[in-house]
């Protein structure tokens, strides 16, 4: 059985213990979260939502805080001697599928 959820603006597949990346969550490691947004619910008998499939969750474990890679954002002007430079490091956590319940 896996799901579609919906999480940080992005949409993620995930079956029973998938570890994913997403945005930022509020939450201790260690601690266990649940998501409420499923979208879809496959399998042998799937279920569609509209936009939400009602009743269905999935539960995670939180297993990590971090940052990503650093991104550059560089912008120049030509021939005016301009240039800025910025660096940015997106904020993700790190959870681990536990169950889906279909409601």
């Amino acid at each position: 059985m896996y799901a579609v959820i919906r999480t940080g603006g992005k949409q993620y597949k995930v079956a029973k213990d998938t570890v994913l990346k997403v945005e930022s969550l509020a939450g201790d490691v260690g601690s266990k979260l649940t998501i409420g947004e499923v979208l879809l619910i496959g399998g042998d008998s799937p279920k569609v939502g509209a936009p939400l499939v009602s009743g269905a969750s999935v539960a995670c474990e939180i297993l990590e805080h971090g940052q990503g890679e650093k991104v550059i954002a560089f912008k120049k002007k030509r021939r005016k001697n301009t240039h800025r430079k910025r660096g940015h490091r997106q904020h993700f956590t790190k959870v681990k599928v536990l169950d889906i319940t279909a409601g």
